[in-house]
């Protein structure tokens, strides 16, 4: 039985959802913490970002808005650097500013949630996959200010394990995204095995129709075969830069302390060298708390 292809690829994520609002409204309710669900939701044209350097192919988003005038941002990431997340900041603050017209009031102005599904891994210090940020008072977090909220998800981090009830949606959605493609394969489920599992609902049957390998032409075939190539080479590249500079904190750290002969002095490079690399990873766009970690910097 065919397979289905990577939702998480642009081509088979825009779509799924960015041409069908029914599967999209479906899993807005599912992933986000909303205080009254989507009924209705009509699709916003994307603004053209700036294109970051290196990483071309790595980000697709869709925009919508819903009956309450409520703007939602979904966003796509491959990779998890700094750069993405002042993105995401930028992207929700830009549209949230965008909502008024000369002359009108700030009451007009409605919520913007911009919900981020990384395949990659941010928050390295917690096993929680699931991340909500909003803006809140720092003594009373319950007290908060309404108009941006964020939420990541990092599908690397995601349990496999059945949840209740009230989550089995979103697991069935988590999973379609994550672990589609490989239904079919040696050691994953059976392609059957898998529609029963997550198929739960329309939307999700839907969405798994859409993206069975059939509904795609050679030419569909061959832009989503490119963009998994460029993937590829963009994850190597960041996994190059950190191998660099960890070896040039080494080195660096090394010569000095033999250098001098010292354990003083061994101890001075070591600290300098890991500061050098420390300097090159986040200047190769890795995240401050990230490049600390893999060096194992406290």
């Amino acid at each position: 039985m065919e397979g289905f292809l990577d939702p998480r690829s642009d081509l088979v994520f825009r779509r799924i959802f960015g041409e069908h609002p029914d599967i999209l409204r479906d899993f807005l309710n599912a992933m986000l913490p909303l205080d009254s669900p989507i009924v209705s939701l009509e699709y916003l044209p994307i603004d053209q970002m700036p294109v970051l350097p290196v990483y071309k192919r790595g980000i697709v988003d869709v925009r919508c808005v819903d009956e309450n005038g409520r703007q939602f941002i979904v966003e796509m990431q491959m990779q998890w650097t700094a750069a993405f997340l002042q993105r995401v900041l930028f992207n929700a603050s830009q549209a949230y500013v965008k909502q008024l017209e000369k002359g009108e009031t700030f009451e007009l102005l409605q919520p913007v949630i911009a919900l981020s599904l990384l395949d990659d891994r941010f928050v390295r210090d917690s096993d929680e996959f699931y991340h909500h940020y909003r803006i809140v008072n720092v003594g009373m977090p319950e007290r908060r200010i309404e108009g941006l909220e964020f939420v990541f998800v990092e599908l690397p981090k995601f349990r496999q394990a059945r949840p209740g009830e009230a989550r089995r949606v979103r697991w069935a959605w988590l999973r379609f995204l994550r672990d589609a493609a490989d239904a079919g394969k040696a050691g994953h489920p059976s392609v059957e095995a898998f529609e029963r599992e997550t198929g739960i609902n329309e939307a999700i049957n839907e969405a798994l129709r859409i993206s069975r390998e059939s509904n795609f032409s050679p030419a569909e075939r061959d832009a989503y075969d490119r963009f998994w190539d460029i993937v590829r080479t963009e994850r190597t590249l960041i996994q190059g830069k950190t191998k660099e500079a960890m070896e040039q904190g080494h080195a660096k750290g090394h010569a000095k302390g033999h250098a001098e002969g010292r354990a003083e002095g061994r101890a001075e490079g070591m600290a300098e060298g890991l500061e050098l690399a420390l300097k090159n990873m986040m200047a190769a766009g890795i995240a401050e708390a990230k490049a600390k970690g893999i060096l194992g910097i406290k």
